[in-house]
């Protein structure tokens, strides 16, 4: 008697963690959330267009928008010396500068007004803050 509850339970050893495994399959393939093949409301990581370049950003435009959102904060006159010290740190900026200078003036213009921004002029970049204050207070 002891060999045949032996083989017994060497045969449910075996076959109920098979059964058990499929019927856990099945249940779980059978609800709502899985979807089927045709189910079209099942989203993929593909679904979207993914191959969109990022936009890379050039050092100079970051440099830029960091010194006017520091000329919110800081007087012209520091974030002008902010700009000549990223110029003398990294020379390939230099051809920039003048630019960079410019809307920094426009921008003074438009926080401070004509007269106070031309105050803050300093000789960076061949005084473009200078040329940028007089074009924005001239309208252009």
């Amino acid at each position: 008697m002891t060999h045949s509850v032996r083989r017994i339970g060497r045969s449910l050893a075996f076959v109920l963690p098979v059964v058990l495994v499929l019927s856990g399959t099945l249940a779980v393939t059978s609800v709502p959330w899985a979807g089927g093949a045709g189910d079209s409301r099942m989203l993929t990581a593909s679904s979207q267009n993914v191959s969109v370049p990022a936009v890379t950003r050039t050092p100079q435009d970051v440099l830029r928008d960091r010194l006017l959102a520091d000329l919110r904060a800081k007087d012209p006159g520091t974030v002008l010396t902010q700009l000549q010290r990223e110029v003398e740190a990294r020379p390939s900026l230099g051809r920039h500068c003048m630019s960079i200078a410019r809307a920094l003036g426009r921008a003074a213009v438009d926080r401070f007004g004509p007269t106070r921004a031309q105050q803050y002029s300093k000789p960076v970049c061949d005084t473009s803050f200078a040329a940028g204050v007089a074009q924005r207070s001239q309208g252009s």
